[in-house]
Parts: structure tokens; C-alpha cells; sequence
């Protein structure tokens, strides 16, 4: 997803999502909006990393633990917010919501971002070195389809 941006560009305004665990890595495109942190509203009978419904500009979204759809724990911060995400394709789901554990942090990556070899979790393509951060590019397509398959 990167690539193919910065390969139209000489450098891309990505951000970095802070997880608890690690940092998420996505174009600032991908990004409808950050609002502060509200609990879902329950879903009977969902997922451990599916937190519930929220509600957005008159849209019900669903709100993700992107940590617990990836193999690990929700965890839910004091400074925790919520990112909006722009769906990617033909999709019934315009906008998801995943939670992130603090203000993301706007970048510049261009196409020398070098990509580091480390263990991948689920739901990640790769791992970059964004300045001194070791950062994870999600794939928001399974991400989505993993969306689509649980309701």
C-alpha cells in the first residue's frame, strides 16, 4: 500500500498510530479522522477484539482492537483515542474504527523507507524503520474482511 503511493510521489505524509505494543505505519489518506476514546457499545456474541459499536458523524461503526485481531490482548489506555479508518474498495463498510493508544505522530516517508526484518503478527504486511521507531504496515484489507466475516 506504501509503495504503490510513494511510487506516484517523491515522499508520502504517512502517521504513526501508537498501539500498546507496537506503532501502526499508514498513509495520512487512509485517515478520516482521530476523535478521543469512547467505550462500543456491546455486540452480543462478538469477538474479543471487536469492542463494540460507536457512533460517528450519524454512522455506526464498529470499533477494533487492532492488538487483540492480531493475536494479542485489547488493551484500552488512559490517553486512548480512536482512528477512523477510510475502507479501501468496493466494501459495504466505508469507515472502521480501531482503537490506538495515543495522539498518532505525523511523518515523511519516501521511497528509500527501508523495511526491517522482524517476526510479523497477523494482519501486518511489513515492518519499516521510521526514523529511531520500528513501525508495522497493517493490512486493512484483512483487517476489513475480517470485519465482514464476523457480522
Amino acid at each position: 500500500m506504501l509503495d504503490r503511493a510513494i511510487g506516484r510521489r517523491d515522499s508520502l505524509t504517512a502517521l504513526l498510530l501508537p498501539l500498546a505494543d507496537r506503532s501502526l505505519l499508514l498513509p495520512n489518506v487512509a485517515v478520516a479522522e482521530l476523535i478521543d476514546y469512547v467505550p462500543g457499545e456491546p455486540v452480543l456474541g462478538a469477538a474479543r477484539w471487536h469492542l463494540g459499536m460507536i457512533e460517528w458523524r450519524n454512522l455506526r461503526l464498529p470499533l477494533v482492537s487492532f492488538e487483540a485481531a492480531s493475536g494479542g490482548e485489547a488493551v484500552i489506555g488512559e490517553r486512548a483515542r480512536i482512528v477512523v479508518l477510510n475502507a479501501l474498495g468496493e466494501t459495504s463498510t466505508r469507515f472502521m474504527a480501531v482503537l490506538i493508544q495515543h495522539v498518532p505522530r505525523s511523518c515523511r516517508v519516501d521511497s528509500q523507507l527501508s523495511y526491517v526484518d522482524v517476526p510479523l503478527k497477523p494482519l501486518e504486511l511489513a515492518a519499516v524503520q521510521v526514523g529511531e521507531t520500528v513501525a508495522r504496515v497493517p493490512d486493512l484489507t484483512a483487517l476489513q474482511n475480517l470485519l465482514h466475516n464476523a457480522s
